[in-house]
């Protein structure tokens, strides 16, 4: 049993990609504890199929751009896309001197696949299963560095700060029970997405967006809450739980949805939300639960080295991909939204970070450019440990004391409760966003910055 300290340099919460490659950045003379709400592979970074995105050279920098913007109706931080691109073959470099395992061409060079929304090939993978590569890979190297310390089934229930900070968090061990005030001078929200609020989903159950709950009830600003991605093509099935996600690489690589006649329909690389609105439209049309996806004109080479996984979930579900099309349905998939933060993952409150699906710094809009979650995480987590490096200062301890003193500690005497009522509210919160309750605050787009696109019609379009 790990006993935690009383005071840590950083806290961070979450063991997705996010969380770990902020820990890894962090310096390694500063103490940093990261706790998980289950085992440390429950993130959706481990369940990333498809890949990540790199600019491929500079005269891909413009294409790149206008994709995400357009995908994400030009709601997107022109300023935080710009960065993403302009960051992300240092991301790569990072991930390969990390000993991830992309995929090479013949002579050596990186290899390229497609997905939708993409105008060229721009995504670095890993057969179909990226994410649990690039995670366990970062897994072991933050288990290698004696300055961090990976604690799992420890849920934070709330934070510990005032209006002028954030000193720490209140957490409950899942295992012994025991609830901990920890105080840190600097304090990272990397605790994935609202998955688990959805019935239907492709995110593990534990994401329940409680960091959102809790930074609106210190009134730590939320923003887009209902911006809510939905994936085209998960595996259909009866059967309770998380759903399967069929990767959009797959579409990429020549896939074609079929209606139930098994009639082509739509153009399969148009962005997700299109495609998604493509087959919904459809499968009321057909009065079917599901569409077909036919795998069978990839080559089965290329089936084989890309998406082993795939085609080993699908036959546990009685699908032969290579002689029969499989069923595939829409399903919650990401989220857009989050705990407002700036390019640094800065939030409003001082001394409190918030990265990954967390947070939203614009960089997605209102829907994600496919390939773009795993590149935002890294980098802008990155980022916001640098950021603590360069200002590091600690906390004021009487001020920390004083706010702990001020903690209504009934509030956390049953922690399941607390969890449901954080739950409500997210759902709430959302349901009033999508109503128009909800504010959405303009990101300040400089008419400098606007793309090229003619199509581009700024932050309210």
């Amino acid at each position: 049993m790990i006993k935690l300290e009383k005071k840590y340099d950083v806290i961070i919460v979450g063991t997705g990609v996010a969380g770990l490659n902020c820990a890894l950045n962090v310096s390694p003379e500063r103490s940093v504890l990261v706790i998980c709400k289950d085992s440390p592979d429950k993130s959706d970074s481990y369940l990333a199929q498809g890949g990540i995105c790199r600019l491929p050279e500079e005269a891909d920098y413009q294409s790149y751009f206008d994709d995400t913007m357009r995908a994400g109706h030009y709601e997107n931080n022109p300023a935080a896309v710009e960065a993403m691109i302009r960051g992300s073959q240092e991301v790569i470099d990072d991930l390969v001197a990390c000993g991830v395992d992309f995929a090479r061409e013949s002579d050596g060079s990186l290899a390229y696949t497609k997905e939708g929304g993409h105008s060229r090939p721009r995504i670095c993978f890993h057969e179909d299963t990226t994410g649990r590569e690039i995670t366990t890979r970062l897994m072991a190297a933050a288990r290698a560095r004696k300055n961090i310390i990976i604690v799992p089934y420890v849920t934070m229930l709330d934070i510990i700060c005032d209006k002028n900070a954030c000193y720490g968090i209140v957490a409950k061990d899942g295992k012994n029970g025991r609830l901990y005030r920890l105080f840190a001078d600097y304090t990272v929200l990397a605790s994935g997405g609202v998955g688990g609020v959805f019935e239907n989903s492709t995110n593990f159950r534990v994401l329940t967006g409680d960091a959102l709950a809790i930074c609106l009830n210190h009134g730590v600003p939320v923003d887009h809450i209902n911006y809510i991605q939905i994936h085209p093509t998960t595996l259909y099935t009866k059967k309770k739980g998380r759903r399967f996600l069929i990767s959009e690489s797959v579409r990429g690589e020549g896939a074609v949805l079929l209606d139930k006649d098994f009639q082509r329909f739509t153009d399969e690389l148009k962005p997700r939300d299109i495609v998604t609105a493509a087959i919904l439209q459809q499968m009321k049309r057909d009065g079917t639960d599901h569409v077909w996806l036919d795998m069978r004109p990839i080559p089965r080479e290329e089936v084989l080295g890309h998406f082993p996984d795939i085609v080993r979930h699908c036959l546990t579900e009685g699908y032969d991909v290579f002689r029969e099309c499989i069923p595939v349905v829409p399903a919650q998939h990401y989220f857009m939204g989050g705990v407002r933060s700036d390019t640094r993952g800065a939030t409003t409150l001082p001394r409190l970070y918030a990265v990954g699906e967390t947070c939203c710094n614009g960089v997605h809009g209102k829907n994600r450019l496919a390939s773009n979650s795993l590149l935002e995480s890294l980098l802008f987590a990155k980022r916001a440990a640098q950021d603590i490096n360069s200002g590091y200062c600690p906390i004021d301890m009487a001020a920390a004391k004083a706010a702990e003193g001020a903690l209504d500690l009934a509030k956390y005497s049953n922690p399941s409760k607390l969890l449901r009522e954080y739950k409500a509210e997210v759902l709430a919160a959302i349901k009033a966003a999508a109503s128009g309750e909800g504010q959405r605050p303009p990101f300040d787009l400089p008419a400098e910055n606007s793309p090229s696109d003619p199509q581009y019609k700024g932050d309210n379009a």
